[in-house]
């Protein structure tokens, strides 16, 4: 696809980001953009309700979804995160930057936080009993208002699990440890608008 130059980042024929209007991008080359991005922060919001107790540090190391907790306790720089969004173009999830297109695959993100990515991809329908999966996986059973479709809200699991005790054992360890990281999926990866919720369908992935 050809740009005009390097301060313009936008195509010859703009007829192609069918989608461009209904984004903030649209707004930049009339100049009508004047503030900076303050998304709403779940992770920080998590971390202040649920603090890591240093007994399961080393289980979420060895889950290795420790990247992932500390995106928490990184300073994020909000007008560079802004400029991104506003070089964002929905129709070919990429951003147009000055030097043509670029994008962030998996691999980055599995390098930036650790994670694992081998094996086959994930796919198909999910039919769970919710209560059940957590009664098997955490050894507690939500009550009917904790739940939501697939979801279970984080707040209970916070009440149910966040404070292991000092006398637990390495299998209640494990316990607290993979609710733990149900949340962080729920609140870091894969939060819903208001960051209150999780979904069970990543559930039978976060076994330690």
């Amino acid at each position: 696809m050809a740009f005009r130059g390097l301060h313009d980042a936008n195509p010859f024929d703009p007829s192609i980001l069918l989608l461009q209007d209904r984004h903030r991008s649209h707004f930049v080359d009339t100049e009508q953009l004047q503030d900076v991005l303050r998304p709403c922060q779940q992770m920080r919001a998590f971390l202040s309700m649920w603090r890591m107790d240093p007994c399961i540090r080393p289980y979420v190391i060895r889950a290795r979804f420790y990247g992932i907790y500390r995106l928490g306790h990184i300073i994020i720089d909000w007008p560079l995160i802004t400029c991104l969004v506003e070089r964002w173009r929905p129709k070919t999830h990429t951003f147009r930057v000055p030097i043509g297109e670029m994008t962030i695959t998996l691999q980055d993100v599995a390098i930036i936080l650790g994670l694992h990515i081998d094996g086959l991809a994930i796919t198909g329908t999910c039919m769970l009993d919710v209560a059940e999966l957590c009664g098997e996986l955490l050894r507690v059973t939500p009550p009917a208002d904790a739940l939501r479709g697939l979801t279970i809200s984080i707040r209970w699991l916070c009440q149910q699990l966040s404070t292991p005790g000092p006398d637990i054992d390495e299998v209640a360890l494990e316990r607290s440890a993979r609710g733990f990281i149900l949340a962080m999926m729920g609140s870091f990866l894969f939060p819903d608008k208001k960051g209150v919720m999780f979904t069970c369908a990543f559930s039978h992935y976060s076994a330690i």
